[in-house]
């Protein structure tokens, strides 16, 4: 420390601060210096024990995010309800056991009326949407986090996000199915510990596999090769492509023929749903359910449209031909819409409109890959290839529509409500004859009218001539050359030459003429040679360019001089127009003005 000179006392010093990577320093060093910012722990890497523990959480978020609504939904109803048959409680014990029930679980109802539990196994569709959806993108997500910068970066393997939301998520649905055990719709266990690894499983293999960019491939080495190869072919994903749209076109169709029978039956569903409850938060709670069928109906209208038909109970089958034992269903709205008992007719004939679209449409998505429109024979696939895809997409329609089936049926009680919807492998079979019987020949046609030859559609090859064929001599006729110009007598400068029509076209009549001819005194008509030069021939080993001009010697380039004049010129035009007048012994009239003056004689 520096003593002061007058007190000698030491001067007071700055404090001391601790820098941040523990250096000291006095103050500011400078106003230009700027200190490191310290890595945030954030920035750095993560262990792979986080990465795990971040993923767990991830999934046991997703689970409770989808149980959450469901809890909110049955308090919504258990508060609105003006006779409520217990506490909360049981209400989200209620929610525990519809959210196991979303993800294929077999529920179990003990409050009958005759003491025997009944089984509840059919699963509302539109239900399983939102918990699939949640594990779906919490296993995508964890593989792609996002930085402050923007930039994404991968936060976790493909086995890490797999395993760790997967694990997260079935520890929320065992301790779902443990609060769901003590009321009055609990899950049974075999089903619970079948069907949630399943979906969930499937879930979160599609969110990895979505994360990493969809990869195709390469397969694991325990795969045969045989497998490998034939899967990584392009048919294979042109099957799938179309395969998918055939079983869109399924559902739709049978959605639209629910809506239509709906519709016919219109007096009869609304008397069941208003005779199902009385107040208006029973109606909305039956309401609710009747939306979350809605994709269960349309399933079974497109297992009823392939004619494979579904059960609305023990005993009553449900198929365009029949339907027999429909008039003991529950009341229920949707079901409104069953036909009645007997022999089909001709409207529910009209119903395999709805596999046939889907046969032609997976016959359209196989050819427009396999002969596009402007694709030559040479191109396109063969007949047995693209009859190929067209069998491969027919199996894989018909076994997407097996697993539809299977998953929009199941048990609703005992008895007569033992068996609901339609089943499974029936019309998976269904689906792919249809497919294949319809699709291939379609497919065949279609790509038989792209290939087809189109008259006028190639233009003929243009024939060239052979290197060593001599070429044909072609005869020009020599350009007359312009005669001398007669000098001008003494009296006067002759006036310019004005072009007429009848000059500039030797055709024209002179009263045609007369009508364009300028007004006013006109230039005397240059004389005529005496003796026009005779047209000769010139060979066509010379240019064209340059035969008119055989005097030139080669190489010269033709150009008009001021003193010959040029050959394109108005007067040179008349001066060789007279003088193959002239030469032409009178044949060739002349055509003059009227008032014009004939042109004096050369030697007058």
């Amino acid at each position: 420390m520096n003593p002061n000179p007058v007190t000698e006392q030491p001067l007071p010093q700055a404090p001391h601060h601790e820098g941040p990577e523990g250096t000291g320093h006095q103050g500011q060093q400078g106003q230009g210096e700027q200190q490191e910012p310290r890595p945030r722990p954030a920035d750095a890497a993560k262990s792979p024990r986080a990465v795990w523990a971040a993923c767990v959480v991830r999934g046991a978020l997703a689970a409770g995010l989808g149980l959450g609504t469901f809890a909110v939904l049955a308090m919504v109803l258990w508060i609105s309800s003006p006779y409520p048959d217990a506490g909360a409680g049981a209400a989200l014990r209620v929610a525990a056991g519809l959210w196991l029930l979303a993800h294929g679980a077999d529920l179990v109802r003990h409050d009958t009326f005759d003491a025997v539990a009944a089984p509840v196994g059919l699963t509302p569709l539109l239900c399983s949407v939102l918990p699939l959806w949640l594990a779906h993108r919490t296993a995508r997500d964890a593989c792609e986090e996002d930085g402050e910068d923007g930039a994404t970066r991968s936060a976790a393997s493909r086995w890490q996000a797999f395993g760790g939301v997967t694990l997260g998520y079935l520890l929320v649905g065992g301790l779902a199915a443990a609060h769901a055990a003590g009321g009055p719709l609990p899950a049974t266990a075999g089903s619970t510990a079948l069907h949630l690894p399943l979906v969930v499983g499937a879930a979160t293999a599609a969110g990895v596999w979505r994360a990493y960019g969809r990869p195709r491939g390469p397969l694991p080495h325990w795969v045969p090769g045989g497998v490998r190869r034939a899967l990584t072919r392009p048919r294979l994903t042109v099957a799938a492509h179309a395969a998918g749209a055939g079983v869109a076109v399924l559902v739709g169709g049978g959605a639209l023929l629910v809506g239509i029978s709906l519709g016919w039956h219109a007096g009869l569903a609304q008397e069941t749903f208003v005779r199902l409850a009385g107040e208006w938060s029973g109606r909305v709670g039956v309401l609710l359910l009747a939306l979350a069928l809605v994709p269960n109906a349309a399933v079974w209208g497109a297992c009823y449209g392939l004619g494979a038909g579904f059960e609305a109970g023990a005993g009553a089958t449900v198929a365009p031909l029949a339907a027999a034992g429909t008039g003991a269903v529950p009341p229920f709205p949707l079901l409104a819409a069953l036909p009645g008992e007997g022999r089909g007719t001709a409207l529910n004939w009209a119903a395999a409109g709805v596999p046939l679209a889907a046969a032609v449409v997976v016959a359209w998505m196989v050819v427009r890959v396999a002969a596009p429109v402007c694709a030559v024979r040479e191109e396109a696939w063969g007949r047995r290839r693209t009859a190929g895809a067209v069998a491969l997409a027919g199996g894989a329609c018909g076994a997407l529509t097996a697993v539809l089936a299977a998953a929009s049926g199941g048990p609703l009680g005992v008895g007569r409500l033992a068996e609901f919807g339609p089943v499974g492998w029936a019309a998976g079979l269904a689906a792919a004859g249809w497919v294949v019987l319809v699709g291939v020949p379609a497919a065949l046609g279609m790509r038989a009218w792209r290939l087809r030859e189109r008259a006028g559609w190639r233009r003929p090859p243009a024939v060239l001539p052979a290197a060593d064929a001599a070429p044909t001599p072609a005869v020009v006729p020599a350009v007359v050359p312009a005669p001398a110009v007669v000098p001008a007598p003494a009296a006067g400068p002759i006036p310019a030459v004005v072009p007429t029509p009848a000059t500039r076209h030797p055709g024209v009549s002179a009263q045609a003429a007369s009508l364009h001819a300028p007004s006013g005194p006109q230039a005397p008509w240059p004389p005529a040679p005496e003796h026009a030069p005779p047209v000769r021939a010139v060979p066509s080993s010379a240019p064209p360019a340059r035969a008119a001009y055989a005097s030139e010697p080669p190489g010269t380039a033709v150009r008009s001089s001021p003193e010959h004049g040029s050959r394109h010129d108005s007067g040179a035009r008349d001066v060789r127009w007279a003088a193959l007048r002239e030469g032409s012994g009178g044949i060739a009239a002349e055509v003059r003005d009227e008032g014009e003056e004939p042109p004096p004689a050369p030697g007058g």
